[in-house]
């Protein structure tokens, strides 16, 4: 029987390489390939994906597989950082990451994989996966804490035909004792965070490089004026810090952000009362069915609403091709325009769309 091949997605980070050293293990042809998505130097000159491609390169030299490099800069800007801007300046908070699977890792990677002979393609994703009748399910990890189901929820069919999640059953700590045991040089790496390729930044001087920010009023919603913003795309909804209001009104209480007012350049914000934060439910656009669309037009499951969020009771009205109403059965804190909702029942991600508009 001939060998299957598995095209890996190398991060440079213990994930992925704990992924392609289990599929090695479970007797795959493994090929790595690591992806250049943002061309950039650091302050020192530096390009600031080396050190992430010198780790991919460490690993493959370990477990005796190849590797290849490949430059997706170009759709990324295209079809991910693009979007990210025009949300950024319609006053919404995006998520980029979501749009890099489906566009990127699941999309031109996919491809690419398959012009080096693949006949499956891996991630290094804390999530499962089932083909069955020729359905592709999208499941749930073993490790609630670091399920990424949410990131994943814009997936179509074709995009799951034929991809693997090696880290389904495990949990973090297990997956760094196996990098150890087997003296990845990955191993004790730090988990990446920020923005999907660009990595971590001083995220407001990041933006205006692209964006101008233009000041305006931060006032109450009763109309006191109270201070000035330094751009609406650097707030989100329940934002805390960086506002700069401390004092104005004692210690007891803090200031946050309820509402942010494009039309007017109007930044508004609540001292102490997080009522205005909650809200009953919510419009979502863009909606993805990962299996199918459901038969009926109203149902209830589960939800996520952000990504660091535990699944909450909601009650799905379907209102168009790709647009739905979410009630939910207990009021909710600062759903943001631009994140996705994303749905849930016991073991599966059903899929997810943008949040438009709160109810």
């Amino acid at each position: 029987m001939r060998q299957k091949t598995v095209v890996v997605g190398m991060s440079g980070g213990v994930d992925s390489s704990v992924a392609a050293l289990l599929l090695k293990e479970q007797g795959y042809r493994v090929i790595g390939l690591f992806m250049r998505n943002w061309n950039e130097e650091d302050v020192n000159g530096a390009c600031t994906a080396q050190e992430d491609y010198d780790d991919v390169v460490r690993v493959c030299g370990l477990l005796d597989i190849p590797y290849y490099v490949v430059d997706f800069s170009k759709e990324y800007l295209d079809r991910v950082f693009s979007y990210f801007l025009a949300e950024y300046k319609a006053g919404r908070t995006p998520n980029p990451d979501v749009l890099c699977n489906r566009e990127i890792k699941f999309g031109p990677f996919k491809q690419y994989a398959k012009q080096l002979g693949a006949d499956f393609i891996a991630t290094g994703h804390y999530c499962g996966i089932s083909h069955g009748n020729g359905v592709h399910r999208l499941l749930k990890a073993k490790d609630a804490n670091k399920d990424q189901t949410y990131f994943l929820n814009q997936l179509s069919q074709d995009q799951l035909d034929g991809v693997l999640f090696p880290l389904a059953a495990y949990d973090k700590p297990e997956i760094r004792a196996l990098a150890e045991r087997h003296n990845l040089s990955t191993a004790k790496k730090k988990d990446s965070t920020g923005i999907c390729f660009i990595g971590e930044r001083n995220f407001r001087k990041f933006l205006q490089t692209y964006l101008p920010a233009q000041r305006g009023k931060i006032c109450t919603l009763e109309g006191e004026e109270v201070g000035e913003h330094l751009g609406l795309m650097y707030y989100t909804l329940g934002q805390r810090r960086g506002l700069d209001l401390g004092g104005r009104r004692g210690e007891e209480g803090r200031w946050f952000v309820v509402n942010k007012d494009l039309a007017n350049n109007m930044l508004y914000v609540s001292h102490g009362d997080e009522s205005p934060l909650y809200c009953n439910g919510c419009l979502v656009e863009g909606m993805n069915f990962i299996p199918s669309r459901p038969e009926s037009d109203a149902f209830s499951c589960k939800a996520k609403l952000r990504y660091r969020q535990s699944e909450q009771d909601v009650r799905v009205t379907l209102t168009g091709g790709d647009t739905l109403r979410l009630d939910f059965d207990e009021p909710q804190r600062a759903v943001t325009p631009g994140q996705f909702a994303v749905l849930y029942d016991d073991t599966q991600c059903l899929g997810g769309g943008v949040i438009t508009t709160t109810l």
